[in-house]
């Protein structure tokens, strides 16, 4: 159904506002109505941009704020903004038109009482320990006489003048101070900066042992000496350093990583320097104990050397009784010396006795080796004759015993034909005249005449022994060969064993 009423009629008196005049005025009226303010809460969902401004939000338990630090602003904000901190911002409200919200624009933070700063000091030193830089390891000793004391503290507090009063009164040490701000915004940069800056100069320079210090405050006045940056400087320092923070009842976390903790300023710079009378005191006593010392063990080492004295023998008595002794070895050498000559030339003598006759044993074996030489000749041809003589009675009767054999089996062939018909006695000669070929045959093979009338000789040496190896003849022997027909004598001709060519000279 379409409007009765005539177009641009407003139907009421209300004004009619754009978007942008309705985000005006109510940035207007919350910048007029609030203006500066504190507020406090936690930091949450913080992030840090690269243009440097920091964009966070504040919570409580019931509603939650957002933030803006500027990056111009961040400088002087007075701590380092952290996730989970209650802190008080101090700023302004402002409203951003685009996103139709309301934010802080914070100036100033602060942490919201003792409670905050306290678990926040807590947590880091918790994850510091973790690390290991409490570690009583890493504690490194002070040096006794150090050449150069450096101190990190104000200029222009008391800290410095109880320091340099007590140094000059003990003992006059060189002092080298890097003035830093120990509280307030920057802080903890300057002081870092400063303990980096002296372990950072050359050997020559560098401080011997190094005082961080300041005088009493509150927890939020000692705050830069609970900074990451402060601790993780002191922990990296070379130089032995002694912390003196606050009062004796004051501890900070530069107390834990520090190699000593003084309670106050001026016990830092007794613990850094000793008293010139209590070393001079200590080194009498040392000098006294050590003169005292040693005279006793003078007196010992004398006391030991007269009792050696009196245990040690009469010297010139032994030397005389050795020069006695040496005298009466000497004449019972030189009386010594021609008996025993005397001794060996008479068993030398009675030896020379009982010795034999050594041409005349020679002259004996002589004739005794041409004796046994003769009846060797003698005997030689003797035993070749008998040797000779034994080979032919052999060779006869095997010869007769063969005729023997060979007429008693013909006589016992014709006895068996002579009683058999004409076959059976043929079938039966064939068979007896097979067995003695072939007994004949073995009888042939097994005679020395058959083997000699193959071609082979026997041959011996003259006194009729078998020589069977061409090694054992020497060149220029006599031997004997015997045939089948007969007997001839050779000479050896000399040549090598296993030569195939003549050996013999017939």
């Amino acid at each position: 159904m379409d409007d009765p009423r005539p177009p641009g009629l407003n139907p009421t008196n209300l004004p009619e506002f754009t978007v942008s005049e309705i985000s005006g005025a109510i940035k207007r009226t919350l910048e007029g109505e609030f203006g500066r303010v504190r507020v406090r809460g936690e930091i949450t969902e913080m992030k840090r941009y690269p243009s440097g401004h920091i964009y966070f939000s504040l919570k409580d338990e019931a509603a939650k704020l957002s933030g803006i630090v500027w990056r111009n602003s961040v400088a002087r904000l007075g701590l380092v903004p952290e996730n989970g901190v209650e802190v008080i911002a101090t700023g302004r409200i402002s409203a951003y038109g685009e996103r139709s919200s309301y934010q802080l624009i914070v100036e100033r933070m602060e942490y919201a009482g003792a409670g905050a700063l306290l678990a926040r000091i807590e947590n880091l030193r918790i994850r510091l320990a973790a690390e290991g830089l409490f570690d009583a390891d890493r504690k490194r000793p002070l040096p006794v006489l150090p050449r150069v004391i450096g101190v990190v503290t104000s200029e222009r507090g008391a800290v410095i003048q109880d320091i340099r009063t007590t140094i000059l009164r003990r003992f006059p040490r060189d002092l080298l101070v890097w003035p830093v701000a120990v509280q307030g915004e920057g802080a903890a940069q300057q002081i870092a900066a400063a303990i980096a800056g002296f372990d950072a100069l050359p050997d020559a320079r560098r401080p011997d042992v190094l005082i961080v210090a300041r005088g009493g405050g509150s927890l939020e006045d000692l705050m830069a000496f609970n900074e990451e940056i402060v601790v993780r400087a002191a922990a990296a320092c070379r130089i032995p350093l002694i912390s003196a923070v606050g009062h004796e009842t004051d501890t900070t976390l530069i107390d834990f990583v520090s190699d000593r903790r003084a309670p106050t300023p001026t016990a830092a710079a007794e613990m850094a320097i000793p008293a010139r009378a209590d070393l001079l005191a200590d080194l009498a006593q040392k000098a006294a104990r050590l003169a005292g010392a040693l005279a006793s063990v003078t007196r010992e080492r004398r006391l030991r050397l007269v009792r050696a004295e009196r245990l040690l023998p009469d010297l010139p008595s032994l030397l005389g009784t050795a020069r006695q002794r040496l005298d009466d070895r000497g004449d019972r050498l030189a009386m010594a010396l021609p008996n025993m000559l005397e001794r060996r030339r008479a068993a030398l003598a009675a030896f020379g006795g009982r010795l034999p006759d050594l041409p005349a044993v020679l002259a004996a074996a002589r004739e005794r080796v041409r004796d046994r030489g003769g009846r060797l000749l003698l005997a030689l041809p003797n035993l070749v004759t008998a040797r000779r003589h034994a080979f032919g009675l052999a060779e006869q009767r095997l010869g007769s015993g063969l005729r023997q054999a060979v007429g008693a089996v013909h006589q016992r062939s014709g006895r068996i034909l002579s009683r058999l018909n004409d076959q059976m006695p043929r079938a039966a000669l064939r068979e007896a005249r097979a067995r003695l070929e072939g007994t004949a045959a073995r009888l042939e093979s097994v005679s020395p005449l058959a083997v000699l009338a193959r071609g082979y000789a026997l041959v011996t040496d003259p006194a009729g022994a078998p020589i069977t190896r061409a090694a054992g003849v020497k060149a220029g022997a006599r031997m004997r060969l015997r045939f089948a027909d007969g007997e001839v004598r050779a000479t050896a001709d000399g040549g090598k064993p296993g030569d195939r060519q003549g050996l013999l000279a017939l």
